[in-house]
């Protein structure tokens, strides 16, 4: 069965009735966008440069991370520049991560999903030793088949490999799956792995790069699954 909700979502996708979601944590079910500028302003303090708005770097910010931080600095950052930089971000972003919730909407679409008979799981790019203890913490972990934050390193810096794996070892159809996240690399992830995706424009990316992939762009995760329930359900 085909819907198109792509105009009503504002993207030029159709998508094929779904029965599984693969979210994505940082800025789509946590609400983190403070503490990542933090670490993001810490790191331009330590370089020198001026600090900057959530409204400029969701203009820059991409994968692979390397080139948005060469546009950041001036100039491609060393490997001992790269190195600092991540080692100043990780810290400062630990040190605001104990003031950062979930989306307020997130758990009860979580429920939704799940009471209309759907399954989902978690796929993060952060680490995976960093990240399942804080979906832990957050009592999230009985609504996913699967969680899994980055457990290898891939050539690319794009989520795309990891969503292969992380289907394979649900054994997934990926094209009943819809992957929603908060960046573009989540759009072009969902299509490399053969699945779908719907885009949340509350993250570190601006609504304008996100709808230019094409895919549905919703404001909320809640406005999110009220389409795919829409879509699978009637409901």
């Amino acid at each position: 069965m085909h819907r198109d909700i792509g105009t009503t979502a504002g993207g030029n996708a159709s998508l094929q009735q779904v029965e599984h979601i693969v979210w994505d944590w940082n800025g789509t079910l946590l609400d983190d966008n403070h503490a990542n500028m933090a670490a993001l302003n810490q790191v331009c303090i330590e370089f020198g440069l001026p600090t900057v708005s959530l409204e400029y770097w969701r203009t820059v910010f991409r994968r692979p991370l390397r080139e948005c931080y060469t546009e950041l600095l001036g100039h491609e950052p060393s490997d001992a520049e790269w190195e600092k930089v991540q080692v100043i971000y990780d810290a400062e972003y630990l040190r605001h991560l104990p003031d950062c919730g979930l989306v307020p909407e997130a758990p009860r679409a979580l429920k939704q999903w799940s009471g209309d008979g759907g399954s989902q799981s978690l796929l993060s790019m952060a680490s995976h030793e960093h990240l399942e203890p804080l979906v832990g913490q957050r009592g999230l972990t009985p609504h996913f088949t699967r969680v899994d934050g980055r457990r290898f390193d891939s050539p690319h810096d794009s989520k795309a490999e990891h969503l292969v794996h992380h289907l394979r070892g649900q054994e997934q159809d990926p094209s009943r799956v819809v992957l929603i996240g908060d960046i573009d690399d989540d759009a072009h992830a969902a299509s490399a792995a053969g699945a779908q995706a719907v885009l949340v424009a509350r993250g570190l990316m601006a609504r304008e790069r996100l709808a230019a992939t094409g895919h549905p762009v919703v404001d909320s995760v809640a406005e999110a699954v009220d389409f795919l329930r829409r879509l699978s359900w009637g409901t």
